[in-house]
């Protein structure tokens, strides 16, 4: 799985070129800034800039939940640890398909309109 994130998409990329600031380490609605009430200074204006530090943020969620699960399976971690960041991770990825399917029903309800 972490082969496969490693070559998402150009928006991916695109996330990693942009963001300006480290993407925090969990990926939840309130760690993208933008997302809840005013944005602070020297966060990202851009709707593109916002949706691609969430998406890294969600990556790095997916990598450190994947990670865990190894760490357990070698002896290294102990179950609430991969719990609590498989958990983490699940969230985040369930929380990316919601904003997913939100745009998406966006975008088909705009083509849609009569010009």
């Amino acid at each position: 799985m972490i082969e496969a994130l490693a070559s998402l998409s150009a928006f991916d990329k695109a996330a990693l070129s942009r963001a300006t600031t480290a993407p925090a380490a969990s990926a939840g609605l309130s760690a993208a800034p933008g997302l809840t009430g005013a944005a602070p200074a020297g966060s990202p204006a851009d709707f593109g800039e916002i949706m691609a530090q969430f998406a890294s943020g969600v990556r790095t969620s997916l990598r450190t939940g994947e990670a865990a699960a190894i760490a357990g399976i070698q002896g290294k971690a102990t179950a609430q640890q991969v719990v609590e960041a498989v958990m983490s991770a699940e969230q985040s990825l369930q929380t990316a398909v919601a904003i997913r399917d939100k745009v998406v029903s966006a975008y088909l309800e705009l083509s849609r309109m009569a010009i």
